[in-house]
């Protein structure tokens, strides 16, 4: 079941999710490398990963092999080169945490949201199923919360080259 959070009560998980930062985007918008883009001094990247840590949860790195990232602390998890599709990275930390920690969930968040706050991330980690926001009535893809069992309904969704948005809606 997909929760689009709101105020109130929601079961807790019995570990937080594994926060995977998706970094493997072409960074288009931004005139690429999005994950090694300064912002006051300091990598995109290592924003969201300082706010990860603060949280007290683990994380990982996803990206393309050829993906530009600054020096990193921790694990890096590659994502095949093509397609290219935020998918590919939720897929790619879903599968590794498939065979290690089955009964975890990946709390998606994206390299290019240096403003989050460690208590959104660890409130978010801590809760039970997959789990989307909500900001003025538009559901936001990311960051996201995603379970293992959610993989082959992922993997079809990519294949059908859906969007982000509309495939995490429609997880049931």
């Amino acid at each position: 079941m997909v929760m689009a959070i709101t105020a109130g009560e929601r079961p807790l998980a019995a570990s937080p999710a594994l926060v995977a930062v998706l970094a493997g985007g072409r960074g288009t918008r931004i005139g690429g490398a999005k994950a090694s883009a300064l912002l006051a001094g300091r990598s995109m990247l290592d924003h969201v990963l300082t706010t990860v840590r603060d949280a007290d949860l683990e994380a990982v790195v996803v990206a393309k092999r050829a993906t530009e990232l600054p020096p990193l602390a921790e694990r890096l998890i590659l994502e095949p080169d093509e397609p290219s599709h935020p998918l590919c990275g939720i897929l790619a930390a879903l599968d590794f945490l498939a065979d290690r920690a089955p009964e975890r969930a990946v709390l998606a968040v994206p390299c290019d949201m240096p403003f989050l706050t460690g208590a959104l991330l660890r409130w978010i980690a801590e809760l039970d199923g997959q789990v989307v926001l909500e900001l003025d009535g538009r559901m936001q893809p990311l960051p996201a919360r995603a379970l293992p069992a959610n993989i082959p309904v992922l993997r079809a969704a990519l294949a059908r080259e859906s969007s982000l948005r509309a495939t995490l809606g429609a997880l049931s």
